[in-house]
């Protein structure tokens, strides 16, 4: 029985890494000329990218068991009780908006974004589990999106944040990739995009405070303080970062995901103020608090960057750490409340025009179940 039992070990270990080394989930690496150009960085040390102030996730073994055996405890409202619908947005709708401002909310961190006449994914993870394979992590809380990937007209472009699964998705990228003009990344996410089938012609790398002029908008890479790594061996190989889009007509920051830091205040001195803030709001934990925002942090980086609104992404998808999957939410609106700062908190899908946009929504989180 002992033998049959380390022969079912031998096996599962001897799949795993198999799995780890030809599954095409996990990307790519970067060639020798990329990586020479990542070391003229000043935000890339001894092979790694690195924070401000060199702050790193820093988890002990205990924590690690910690945090893996509360991902398996019950926790209450951790996940919707019903599915979460969603509003439904049509391809022929995008093609025909007009040259305002409109963001469209995926759940997460998904936007579709439209502005100046361009059509913009940012973190397009369109896929049910944020995980390399769907045994690894939990089901999406909306059966259904706004549209499919299917249906998407021509994108102009995309901006990815960094390569963690729930925000870099293969199967969504191999869907997207033929309906895409240009990618924008932080430096070393390219190298997924190539290894994924797309032309190094169509990938922009940029490092922190560059910037790019495309087709009339400026597209900013500002900092984040987070990590990277979609391997077990390849942590902090490719930068985070956050972005800012502007336009004549409209100035957008979109966090990324980040722990509180001064580099909001450096944002919103250098770029604010910003018209629109989606900010990361959810999957926080105490054990590992310098690389995700607690809620009421999140309304605190809103105000630093200067946002005249701000909106909680990161939440209302997908469950990955232990809080309630509500609580993110109702934190950030009552700290957003107590800094006289406006917040929205738009449905799944909801079209949020930026010349009209409506501070006080119903908390829809709340009519589940009673519509």
């Amino acid at each position: 029985m002992i033998t049959l039992l380390i022969s079912v070990i031998g096996l599962l270990i001897i799949a795993g890494i198999l799995f780890m080394h030809f599954s095409p989930e996990f990307g790519g690496k970067p060639s020798e000329e990329a990586y020479s150009r990542y070391t003229q960085s000043k935000h890339f040390k001894d092979g790694k990218f690195v924070n401000n102030g060199n702050v790193e996730m820093e988890m002990s073994a205990g924590d690690m068991f910690k945090a893996i055996t509360g991902m398996m405890k019950t926790i209450p409202n951790s996940v919707p009780e019903e599915n979460i619908a969603t509003v439904k947005i049509d391809s022929l709708d995008i093609v025909q908006f007009g040259s305002e401002t409109r963001l469209v909310w995926f759940g997460h961190s998904t936007f579709l974004l439209q502005l100046d006449g361009k059509t913009i994914l940012i973190d397009p993870m369109f896929g049910e589990v944020p995980a390399p394979h769907p045994l690894l992590g939990n089901k999406r809380f909306s059966k259904e999106l706004p549209i499919e990937i299917e249906k998407l007209p021509a994108i102009d472009a995309v901006l990815i944040t960094h390569d963690h699964y729930d925000h870099l998705d293969y199967g969504s990228i191999q869907k997207l990739k033929e309906k895409v003009n240009t990618f924008f990344t932080p430096l070393g996410v390219g190298a997924h995009l190539l290894a994924w089938g797309i032309d190094k012609k169509d990938i922009v790398e940029m490092d922190w405070w560059q910037e790019e002029n495309f087709e009339g908008l400026t597209i900013r890479c500002t900092p984040a303080q987070h990590f990277s790594g979609r391997r077990i061996s390849d942590r902090a190989h490719t930068l985070w970062s956050s972005w800012i889009i502007q336009s004549p007509t409209a100035n957008l920051f979109f966090s990324g995901d980040s722990g509180y830091a001064d580099h909001f205040k450096e944002i919103g001195e250098e770029y604010g103020p910003f018209d629109l803030a989606l900010m990361e709001c959810g999957q926080y934990n105490e054990l590992w608090p310098t690389v995700h925002m607690f809620p009421e942090q999140t309304a605190m980086a809103g105000q630093d960057v200067k946002a005249k609104t701000i909106m909680p992404i990161h939440w209302g998808a997908f469950k990955l750490s232990h809080h309630s999957w509500t609580d993110p939410v109702e934190r950030v609106s009552q700290k957003a409340k107590e800094l006289n700062l406006n917040v929205i908190t738009p449905r799944i899908g909801e079209p949020i025009v930026l010349d009209n946009i409506v501070i006080s929504q119903p908390d829809w989180w709340q009519l589940l179940g009673k519509e």
